[in-house]
């Protein structure tokens, strides 16, 4: 066990010195130096804060720009289409010779175009005849009574149509409902004698 003279006393490798080893170089920097460097870090920081911003904006700018041509873009390509029934209507119109049977083919001809169209454009017709009814596909417009299962649709006033998954126009459609039980009862005792 070491005596408490010998703990105070320096070992040998040891320098004699009176100050206290300095954890760090800013230790020794002065007040002012330790200001500086502070504020330049302050600096800094905010430098990086500003440009972090401005990427951001440019980034949201940039993916503005690009929805907007995407949606340009595929504007063009359904107009592009178009042109194509377009001009077949515009032939059909110009044209004074054709007989009926000629014109039917035209017009059969621009469908089919108009078809195409829509098919690149991802609109689909809605299919709502002798199905059962759908709120999100179609609109009713009047309920029928029939034999028929209460929710089909039984007849179509306008087609529907989706583009990609979303509904572009619901179909306009007449539904099935169960014969009412009133007037059957009505219709039966209305044809019976009636007894005196």
């Amino acid at each position: 066990m070491a005596m408490p003279d010998e703990q105070n006393t320096p070992s040998p490798d040891q320098p004699l010195n009176d100050k206290p080893e300095l954890d760090s170089a800013a230790d020794w920097l002065s007040d002012e130096d330790k200001l500086a460097a502070a504020h330049n870090e302050i600096v800094a920081l905010k430098d990086q804060h500003l440009r972090a911003v401005a990427e951001q904006e440019n980034i949201r700018k940039r993916n503005v720009q690009e929805m907007q041509s995407a949606r340009d873009y595929a504007a063009r390509d359904f107009a592009f289409a178009l042109l194509s029934v377009k001009d077949t209507l515009e032939m059909v119109l110009k044209d004074e010779q054709s007989t009926p049977e000629q014109l039917k083919m035209g017009v059969d001809m621009t469908l089919k175009n108009m078809v195409t169209a829509f098919e690149r454009a991802k609109v689909k017709e809605v299919k709502a005849e002798k199905t059962k009814f759908d709120p999100n596909l179609h609109q009713a417009m009047t309920q029928i009574e029939s034999t028929e299962t209460p929710g089909t649709v039984l007849q179509v006033f306008q087609k529907g149509y989706t583009i990609a998954d979303r509904v572009l126009r619901p179909a306009m459609v007449a539904v099935a409902k169960a014969p009412d039980a009133a007037t059957g009862a009505a219709t039966d005792s209305s044809t019976s004698p009636v007894e005196p």
